[in-house]
């Protein structure tokens, strides 16, 4: 049976999850059992690039902002239908994402709080309604130079991306209560 060395690398926020958050969060929605605790199951990356039918160069700088961005090689998302008005055909790449779990889900999510959320410009937070209603968020970046690992001068066209953060929460309000404690800056309703 392997072991564990002392120095084996922890990201921060999965020590503070079972340190901080999982106590607080048993707490406040008095669960009986540990299991019951909501947990950050993975965090979906996904870049729209319908440019790609015209311009195949373009699918290739969304691919690599990703790589850069999550540490991990996005796959390559093809069209399911023929769209004419678009001159999109079935089976066309248009699209590229990456699913992020365990140790590299929590280093990007670090990431994105505490250094790429605040460098979005005239940023007030993010809205509390983008809940699907089962206890999964989703949200838009509408530039990604907000993250200091992409160069901007390299940029050839800003453009956006898509995150979804997917957790085991069997509500919203559950699940919106797990993000805020990871430090998620949201905003409510009626403030955005």
């Amino acid at each position: 049976m392997a072991t564990k060395s002392k120095d084996t690398y922890v990201p921060r926020f999965k020590t503070r999850y079972h340190e901080e958050i999982v106590p607080e969060l048993m707490k406040q929605f008095e669960y009986d059992n540990i299991m019951q605790v909501p947990r950050l199951l993975k965090i979906s990356v996904n870049k729209g690039v319908g440019e790609a039918a015209t311009n195949k160069k373009v699918l290739d700088e969304a691919v690599e902002e990703i790589r850069i961005v999550t540490g991990q090689h996005p796959m390559i998302r093809r069209a399911r239908k023929a769209v004419s008005n678009f001159k999109i055909r079935q089976g066309m790449p248009i699209g590229a994402a990456v699913t992020l779990r365990g140790e590299r889900m929590y280093e990007f999510l670090d990431r994105l709080i505490t250094l790429s959320l605040p460098r979005v410009r005239d940023f007030r937070g993010i809205p509390d309604r983008s809940f699907d209603g089962r206890g999964n968020y989703s949200m838009g970046i509408k530039e990604q130079i907000v993250f200091p690992e992409i160069n901007v001068d390299q940029v050839g066209t800003i453009s956006g991306m898509d995150l979804t953060f997917v957790t085991s929460a069997k509500t919203d309000e559950e699940a919106l209560a797990l993000l805020k404690a990871f430090g998620m800056p949201f905003v409510r309703r009626d403030e955005s």
